[in-house]
């Protein structure tokens, strides 16, 4: 058995919550096995191991509490941070370079951002410092952390019940997924580029 299934099993439910609320919410958290840790769940409930509203319940939580924590640390932290006098990286024209980034791509970045690793787990402490309306944060927040939280465990349900055995091959499976979580990335900057030339 794959060390992450019986790592799922064991941790169970709110296992789950505490893995994906650090991976979003922590900025240390970033090396956490997100994506890799729903799909896991989401075979293990097609297997009738776990139970699959419950995974997604967990997951939508862990994810929704974890981007509140990680803008409350960027827009408490991140004005004394960026306005350190003599700082060579950490200057305060990157605070409104990210303002300015998030009042024109800040919705979809943070919906875009929960399918790509180590980007989810930026992206809410960025809004934060970008003082993105707090309101408008938390509307994309659930938002997004529904549609993956959600999403990616229903996927990987859905995808166990069509292919017997899919457990076998969990480290295929996610690569597969990792994969595909770099496409809004690249999609989005093919798109901001020519937004962009454009002279929009």
């Amino acid at each position: 058995m794959s060390a992450l299934i019986t790592a799922v099993l064991t941790a169970s439910y709110l296992g789950l919550l505490g893995v994906v609320f650090a991976e979003t919410g922590l900025l240390l958290g970033f090396f956490l096995p997100g994506d890799s840790l729903l799909i896991t769940a989401g075979l293990l409930a097609a297997q009738g191991s776990l139970s699959l509203p419950l995974v997604m319940l967990a997951c939508t939580l862990g994810a929704i509490l974890g981007d509140s924590l990680g803008y409350a640390i960027g827009a408490k932290f991140g004005p004394q941070v960026f306005n350190r006098p003599g700082s060579r990286w950490l200057k305060p024209e990157f605070v409104e370079r990210t303002r300015a980034y998030f009042q024109r791509y800040g919705a979809r970045t943070l919906v875009i951002a929960r399918f790509v690793p180590v980007i989810r787990t930026f992206a809410p402490t960025l809004a934060g410092v970008g003082q993105m309306p707090y309101r408008t944060f938390l509307a994309y927040n659930v938002l997004g952390g529904v549609l993956w939280g959600a999403g990616v465990p229903l996927a990987g349900a859905a995808l166990g019940k069509l292919v017997p055995h899919l457990d076998r091959y969990i480290v295929l499976v996610i690569a597969v997924v990792v994969v595909l979580s770099l496409i809004p990335v690249l999609l989005e900057a093919l798109r901001s580029r020519a937004w962009d030339s454009s002279g929009r």
